[in-house]
């Protein structure tokens, strides 16, 4: 069922929008496989806001959250291609079958906080990224823009306290069926299991796998802290990016002020999901913790052992997923400008 939203803010910019304003031009269709918690139903609220009052009526924007278009990330992107889907969120797994090189987001420990990722999805990066896909979906395919869904990416798991890659040895880790994930959980020592979402809980409980890699929203809004997990590593290892695609054929086919609000809109929306998650993990901890939750903080020499146990991922990386080198290189580059840009910032506010 079609979700109608209505706004105070949006209301009053129709009524005071000249009467050849109001007619309706363009409907988007947008879908997200998540639910009304979910920080992208957040980012397409804000979206949706923004976009119908900017563009005076002349869009409209349709949501449908969950699975009422599609049902998975191929079959959303897909209709995205057909034109039957304007709008899509994905996550790196779920975009990786057909631009396997956006994995690079899942690459451990190369953007060390928010104000680096922040600054890094904010430029070229993402340019170029769009690009690729561009090319390689032959044009149908549009990269709009990449925010946040669930912060932080941290290992969890029901046995122990995780302060070094020595202390996974062992520890079944539950991971999404891409290699990447997968490489990574090896690299650290623990055996990687893939282990479909809504069967995490049971497998938990059961001791099927022992811990998992997730943010702090997503591990409470689960509820597996009943289900065994009780120790919690923030380590920080990826940020979950959302992707945001939208069919080009329908972009391009705006006049150029419209392709503008929608540019706009899609700005509001990240930032929206840039902010979402940090809320959002507040109660979420207080929660963990006041249920016996253990959370351990890494120190700089521990997260380093880390980041030296990880290191032959990016070789993998480079060499087993296509075009891997050069985004690969992009986002290392992009983490350098952003770390100078940051740096010299610091300089000047701290003194």
């Amino acid at each position: 069922m079609l979700r109608q939203l209505t706004t105070p803010l949006l209301a009053a910019a129709l009524a005071a929008a000249p009467l050849t304003a109001l007619a309706q031009e363009y409907t988007l269709r947008a879908t997200a496989n998540s639910n009304t918690d979910d920080e992208d139903y957040d980012g397409l609220v804000v979206f949706k806001n923004y976009v119908e009052a900017a563009s005076n009526g002349a869009i409209e924007v349709e949501l449908y959250i969950g699975t009422q278009l599609c049902g998975n990330g191929a079959e959303c992107l897909q209709g995205v291609a057909d034109g039957s889907i304007d709008i899509f969120i994905s996550t790196s797994g779920g975009a990786a079958g057909i631009f396997p090189y956006v994995q690079v987001l899942d690459l451990p420990y190369l953007m060390t906080g928010d104000r680096i990722a922040e600054t890094v999805l904010q430029g070229d990066f993402v340019r170029t990224m769009r690009d690729m896909a561009l090319e390689d979906s032959g044009g149908l395919i549009r990269l709009m823009t990449i925010g946040n869904t669930g912060g932080w990416r941290n290992f969890a798991n029901t046995e122990r306290r995780v302060q070094t890659p020595a202390d996974l040895e062992g520890l079944k880790i539950r991971t999404v069926v891409a290699d990447l994930p997968q490489e990574l959980t090896r690299a650290l020592g623990a055996s990687p299991t893939p282990i479909p979402w809504p069967e995490l809980f049971t497998s938990l409980q059961t001791g099927v796998v022992e811990g998992t890699k997730n943010g702090i929203t997503d591990i409470m809004g689960m509820k597996f802290p009943e289900a065994g997990l009780q120790y919690i590593t923030l380590d920080g290892h990826a940020y979950m990016g959302a992707l945001w695609w939208m069919n080009n054929d329908r972009f391009l086919s705006m006049p150029e002020d419209l392709r503008r609000v929608v540019m706009d809109g899609f700005y509001q929306l990240q930032q929206a999901t840039f902010a979402s998650p940090k809320r959002k993990s507040i109660p979420a901890y207080e929660a963990f913790v006041e249920g016996g939750g253990d959370i351990y903080v890494p120190t700089p020499e521990e997260k380093d052992a880390f980041r030296e146990a990880a290191a032959p991922v990016y070789d993998w990386f480079q060499t087993n997923v296509p075009r891997g080198p050069e985004i690969y290189t992009a986002l290392r580059d992009a983490v350098a400008d952003a770390e100078a840009e940051l740096n010299a910032a610091n300089a000047r506010d701290l003194n």
